[in-house]
């Protein structure tokens, strides 16, 4: 059952792998490894793209945040050089040289104050400032605590309400005697214009956050950013959490957004303060150039593989497939029977020349010998169907020609007579003379009989020994009756010599039967008819010619005969 199985499969396997089949695999077997290939090297593109993308952020934010160092360190040596001042001299005094000495070259400080103990301010390179209190902010505070340099986080002033971010450096860290703070207002729009290498570039956010995850600076293209926690920002939002969960100074990380986009995050701390930079590339649309390209190169795969397909199947039909059937169903043709079937070689390529030329030779071969033999079945047949000794048709060929004129009679409703001969006393004949002169005496009278069939239309045969047969087309029966009579008569004429008959001559015995063929009859019955008129005529003393009467009822059991 599994060699059955196994099989049906491999037919089934050899129909769905045809040439037209086989030739489209082998030609996308040939052109997808190139279009491939093409895909593949867009594809390392991209990620090289993407790669060298995330080393150059990530070195902008490096460079970024180093020039926001210099920024807090000059704002950090800028107060260390105010407190050693106020730690030198008093407070009017110390003002005083602070307000003249004050550098324009530091333009992202906005003010530097001195702030008693308790938070006062006690003089201001802005005189509005003077008189505020500070004692409740919290970089103050730790300032006082650490003794050291603080840089604050975003905040707004108290005086105009801008926002800002403060330094402050206690003068106690030079002078322990002093407890006054040195603060400085740091103007925060610097700080955008210093990341403004930043901006402007495709599928890139960079943002200034303090500790809070608020938006301290910005590049000028997100100004709007300025003020806003990450959290509150859509562009943003997707990397809030992992801009601020990460404790190193600095570093690049890759990972997909709540929102599905592939990001890559750089960050890096800045140095003195609770701030970072980050900076947050959308790889899709850093690579939005290079992936319309591979899809190109995809579209162009499936253009190509369809035109290949398509063209390999139109020069399979062609080349292939048409010849083929060209040549099959000139083969087909040959074999119902056409044999003038020949391949038209110009028709065809080339290639199928030769085997077409073959083919026409077989067939020219084919058809000679198959005249041949029809010419030699058409011999054979004769021979079936004669009778050697008398030339007269055999009892086969008399059966053929009955069943013949019987569906002619039925089809043009008209009467069929038969007669049916026997030599009398036929043996004795054989008995006294031989049988050499038994077949002469037979060779005559069927020379007779063919003379008859000749002349009335009729068709004569030899049914079997000194039985002989006459069927008469279209005859009815009182014409068949007379026929029957001339034969009788033609072989009493021949004046062959039969001693032990009656009459010194050979005779013959005729029965004649004539019926009308329709659906209830059949030609057997009109045989075993004129079977029994000539027996009829043997009973009557032979050399005599009896008609039998074919009557026609419809009763249950069809046919009747009755003489």
């Amino acid at each position: 059952m599994s060699g059955v199985t196994f099989n049906r499969n491999r037919v089934r396997l050899k129909k769905v792998l045809g040439i037209r089949a086989r030739l489209a695999l082998l030609a996308v077997m040939l052109v997808a490894p190139l279009m491939l290939d093409r895909v593949r090297t867009l594809e390392d593109s991209r990620s090289k793209q993407i790669a060298q993308a995330a080393a150059g952020y990530a070195n902008l934010t490096a460079h970024a945040a180093e020039t926001q160092r210099e920024v807090v360190s000059s704002v950090e040596t800028m107060l260390k050089s105010a407190a050693y001042i106020r730690a030198s001299g008093g407070v009017g005094q110390s003002c005083e040289v602070l307000r003249a000495s004050l550098p324009t070259v530091l333009p992202w400080i906005r003010s530097i104050m001195f702030v008693s103990r308790d938070g006062l301010v006690q003089c201001s390179t802005l005189n509005s400032q003077v008189g505020l209190s500070i004692g409740d902010r919290e970089y103050f505070k730790k300032a006082q605590d650490n003794r050291g340099f603080v840089f604050s986080d975003y905040l707004r002033g108290r005086t105009n309400g801008r926002a800002m971010m403060m330094a402050a450096y206690p003068v106690a860290a030079i002078n322990p005697e002093q407890d006054a703070i040195v603060v400085a207002g740091i103007n925060i729009d610097w700080l955008s214009q210093i990341m403004a290498n930043l901006g402007g570039q495709p599928g890139m956010s960079a943002a200034l956050v303090d500790s809070t995850g608020l938006v301290i600076a910005a590049p000028s293209d997100h100004a709007s950013l300025i003020g806003h926690s990450l959290d509150t920002i859509p562009l943003m939002s997707a990397i809030a959490e992992k801009a601020l969960s990460y404790d190193e100074p600095s570093g690049s990380v890759s990972f997909t957004a709540s929102d599905g986009a592939q990001r890559t995050l750089s960050f890096a701390r800045i140095a003195g303060t609770q701030s970072r930079l980050i900076v947050s590339m959308d790889e899709a649309k850093v690579t939005a150039a290079i992936n319309r390209e591979i899809r190109t190169a995809y579209l162009q795969l499936g253009f190509v593989c369809l035109f290949v397909l398509l063209g390999a199947l139109v020069g399979a039909e062609r080349l292939v497939i048409h010849p083929i059937e060209l040549m099959t169903g000139m083969a087909r043709r040959f074999g119902e029977g056409d044999w003038s079937a020949r391949v038209a070689k110009h028709k065809l390529p080339s290639e199928f020349v030769p085997l077409a030329r073959a083919f026409n030779a077989m067939a020219a071969q084919l058809s000679q010998r198959e005249r041949e033999l029809v010419e030699s079945n058409d011999r054979l047949t004769v021979m079936a169907s004669i009778d050697a000794l008398s030339g007269l048709a055999n009892r086969r060929g008399f059966q053929s020609r009955l069943d013949f004129e019987w569906m002619r009679a039925q089809q043009y409703e008209c009467e069929l007579s038969l007669m049916m001969i026997d030599v009398d006393h036929f043996k004795l004949y054989n008995d006294t003379y031989g049988h050499p002169e038994g077949d002469a005496c037979l060779t005559r009278i069927g020379e007779v009989l063919s003379g008859i069939a000749a002349d009335t239309m009729g068709f004569a045969g030899r049914y079997g020994g000194e039985e002989f047969c006459l069927l008469l087309p279209n005859t009815d029966a009182a014409h068949a009756l007379a026929i029957g009579e001339t034969v009788r008569t033609a072989v009493l004429g021949l004046a062959v010599p039969h001693a032990p008959s009656s009459y010194c001559v050979v005779t013959v015995s005729v029965g004649v039967a004539t019926t009308k063929p329709n659906e209830t009859q059949r030609p057997g019955d009109l045989i075993e008819a004129a079977d029994a008129a000539l027996y009829a005529a043997k009973r009557r003393g032979r050399n005599a010619v009896i008609e039998h009467g074919f009557l026609q009822t419809l009763d249950e059991a069809g046919m009747a005969l009755a003489s």
